[in-house]
């Protein structure tokens, strides 16, 4: 999900029984549902948890020490400080790691799970678009980059010779 809509994630949004995560008034104003793994699910009622301990009023999902809505300055300076303490370097001034490249990464990976599971590929992109709110997988074409494992696993369905069906 973008950044805007993890802020605007509200305690309702989570139906942890069911697994899924419910974006309101994402892009464009459109909803969706988000089917979550059952780690993630665990991961986000353990937080659930603990914030309704030290700040139960707040409607927000994800709140700031002060016990309200983040905010997305701080969000993402907070994401810069996280980066630097874990030692991540910028390639340049202009070139340095953010926060929005968290779904490039996701895209990319779930695309590699993909076509290394053998799956249909073409089936599931309609997936990879709901998960990153897009209207289609056309739109989610910008946030695949063709790294060596991914495009190794792609070419492996295009050579029958190799062993791997299409």
């Amino acid at each position: 999900m973008r950044a805007g809509e993890a802020i605007s994630l509200d305690r309702g949004d989570l139906d942890a029984g069911q697994g899924l995560l419910t974006i309101r008034s994402g892009k464009f104003g459109k909803s969706r549902q988000l089917p979550l793994h059952p780690a993630t699910v665990q991961a986000l009622a353990s937080y659930a948890e603990l914030r309704d301990r030290s700040r139960p009023r707040s409607p927000a999902f994800f709140i700031s020490l002060a016990g309200t809505r983040l905010i997305y300055k701080n969000v993402h300076r907070t994401f810069h400080q996280l980066t630097r303490a874990a030692g991540l370097q910028p390639r340049s001034p202009a070139c340095r790691p953010r926060i929005h490249d968290l779904r490039h990464a996701f895209a990319v990976t779930a695309l590699t799970r993909w076509y290394a599971d053998g799956g249909d590929v073409t089936a599931r992109l309609p997936l990879l678009s709901t998960w990153l709110g897009h209207a289609d997988p056309a739109s989610s074409y910008w946030y695949l980059t063709g790294t060596p494992e991914l495009l190794a696993l792609a070419a492996t369905r295009l050579d029958p010779e190799r062993g791997v069906s299409r």
